[in-house]
């Protein structure tokens, strides 16, 4: 306890200076240690209690196989609800200013009842109830402080390392009736006066919090006067795009090899480096991240050169697989080993969203977050600049492929819109509009075919949802720079297994990349152990695409392209996404997006 006191009053880049004088081999689990001295090696029972931290508060939470953020905000607003009907207490829900927390009204003169209830509702065993004082918000400064019951289920994984507590609770509030109004104890995101006699109706889920999918099919009780939409939350579909690619897998190999017999130039150093197709089951786990953070993404697509990840169902309806010869069916249907080449296509994949985040299979999302961390309401995308550079210039063989991209993007926007870009993007999940990377390839039709056509990276390239993208948007008024919380790591780099046990500890990142930029082969039996350590921490909970793991055991075995034909046999069909295509969009994309119909009806009876 003294060490971990010492090392937690140190500041960060000694903490990091000192990881580095412990053995390599070694630094991610002393670190943990250390910093997270609530996980265990032990693994517990499914169905056990244990005592972890919830939010900082020690405390018994039940461990469970799997759960999500969303999955435990509706158990445990669920449960209040229930309770509620059962004891006959008249209530509203409303929404709140805090997306990830429920609440549920009831007049103030039901308080004891409510209190009797939470002590005795057979469906709130094991629910932890504790009562909280509130500010009212600065809206109301002449209210007083109010109390609240707040009410959830907190849970763990079998190592009780994640815990989902007291974040996603259910707040009880108490509203005063002054004559024919209730006011509210403190400020909502609706209403704080209202007439006390409601017309009551079952409102869809997605209306009481913007964490809720549009698609969610649960309902709950309130009244009409609080059963409106907001005006920020987003309503069009947001899907997500991974490129990804198994370097191992031996029929790859052989593609690649007979790709680099006929370049398309020369190439540079690192644009064929082995670290870059380097797979360490680091898509699983982003993957992951999305099922339990972002649960109002529509679907996920995967680019794959006719590769499928050991773990995953292929044919599960959140998951859509595309190939290299769908999306360069015009070229011949090729492997492409250009990630560039890759990205120049992603508004062609048929079906797509309008709106959809692009990401590499090292970026993870940290904690869950609303769709308008991405996309404002209005369907304009956010993005998010870097410090880091691409130098001035032009473009030019020796340069690293990024930073040459880089300095083609700017030419293009220089001749566009007449300014100069200097600046990177964060690695993050990146908020891409469909409609305007087809304007891109209709304005540069040349640069962007020739960026297609090039197998590995080249010089002459364009980095299309990786930069111009974002700075096309903003110049033509459709993205705006914002601001992400944001942890960036260099598996390479000494400091790494520091930043990821405090990542492990805190969770306190919006978002974080774990890079490999070009490793030494030596380097990655160390880095793998490491992400091996750190990544089932902190994404404990299995996503339903993924498959059991007595499965995955037997797949291993089997290369990636193989299980790509096998499951091509196996469900022939099922597997692909439709032909490529190329739609034409009409001017305002949010015309082709289905509207959100709130469920709104009298009560049953």
């Amino acid at each position: 306890m003294i060490a971990l006191r010492v090392y937690r009053m140190l500041p960060s880049p000694v903490r990091r200076r000192l990881v580095q004088m412990l053995p390599a081999h070694r630094r991610i689990s002393l670190v943990g240690t250390i910093v997270s001295p609530r996980g265990s090696a032990k693994l517990h029972q499914i169905g056990s209690r244990v005592t972890v931290d919830d939010d900082g508060v020690r405390t018994r939470a039940e461990v469970v196989a799997a759960a999500t953020p969303l999955e435990m905000w509706h158990r445990n607003l669920t449960a209040v609800t229930t309770a509620l009907d059962v004891a006959g207490i008249r209530y509203h829900c409303l929404r709140n200013d805090d997306h990830l927390r429920s609440t549920v009204a009831v007049l103030a003169d039901k308080r004891d009842a409510v209190g009797r209830m939470l002590r005795s509702a057979p469906v709130l065993s094991g629910a932890h109830v504790r009562t909280v004082q509130v500010q009212p918000g600065r809206h109301q400064p002449d209210l007083a402080p109010t109390e609240v019951f707040e009410v959830w289920f907190p849970v763990t994984d079998a190592r009780a390392e994640l815990v989902l507590g007291s974040r996603f609770a259910c707040e009880i509030e108490f509203w005063t009736r002054d004559g024919d109004v209730v006011r509210a104890p403190r400020h909502n995101a609706v209403i704080d006066e209202t007439p006390a006699e409601p017309e009551p109706v079952r409102v869809a889920a997605a209306l009481l919090s913007h964490f809720v999918p549009e698609a969610d099919d649960h309902t709950y009780g309130t009244r009409r006067d609080l059963a409106v939409r907001a005006f920020d939350r987003v309503g069009f579909p947001i899907d997500a795009v991974y490129t990804w690619v198994d370097g191992a897998d031996p029929a790859w190999l052989k593609r690649k090899v007979a790709a680099l017999g006929a370049p398309d130039g020369a190439l540079h150093p690192v644009a064929a480096n082995e670290s870059r197709y380097y797979n360490r089951d680091e898509l699983r786990f982003s993957m992951r991240s999305l099922h339990s953070f972002a649960p109002w993404l529509r679907r996920i697509f995967l680019i794959t050169d006719s590769q499928l990840p050991s773990w995953l169902d292929p044919h599960h309806p959140l998951v859509t697989v595309v190939s290299h010869a769908e999306l360069f069916a015009d070229l011949g249907g090729r492997s492409s080993f250009n990630s560039h080449a890759i990205e120049s296509r992603l508004h062609r994949i048929n079906g797509l969203a309008e709106h959809f985040l692009y990401l590499n299979d090292d970026v993870f999302l940290g904690r869950p977050l609303l769709p308008t961390h991405f996309f404002h309401a209005n369907g304009i995308a956010k993005f998010f600049p870097s410090p880091a550079q691409f130098g001035l210039g032009e473009a030019r063989s020796t340069d690293l492929p990024v930073n040459a991209a880089g300095k083609n993007n700017r030419r293009q926007i220089q001749r566009q819109f007449g300014v100069t870009i200097t600046q990177k993007m964060k690695h993050t999940p990146f908020a891409l509009r469909r409609s305007i990377m087809h304007q891109i390839e209709q304005m540069l039709p040349t640069e962007v075919a020739e960026t297609a056509r090039h197998r590995f990276r080249h010089h002459g390239d364009l980095s299309i949802p990786s930069s111009l993208h974002q700075y096309w948007a903003y110049l033509s008024g459709q993205a705006v720079p914002a601001d992400i919380e944001y942890e960036y790591a260099d598996l390479a780099h000494p400091s790494t297994p520091a930043r990821l046990a405090e990542l492990l500890s805190r969770r306190h990142r919006d978002v974080f990349c774990l890079n490999d930029t070009d490793s030494d082969s030596r380097a990655m039996a160390q880095q793998e152990s490491m992400l091996a350590h750190f990544l089932p921490r902190y994404l404990p909970f299995p996503a339903p695409f993924e498959l059991p793991d007595d499965v995955v055991a037997e797949r291993r075995k089997v290369g990636a392209t193989e299980l790509w034909r096998r499951s091509s046999r196996a469900v022939p069909g099922q597997r692909r996404a439709a032909p490529v295509d190329a739609p034409t969009l009409p001017n305002n994309p949010l015309d082709t997006v289905g509207s959100f119909t709130a469920v709104l009806r009298q009560p049953d009876g």
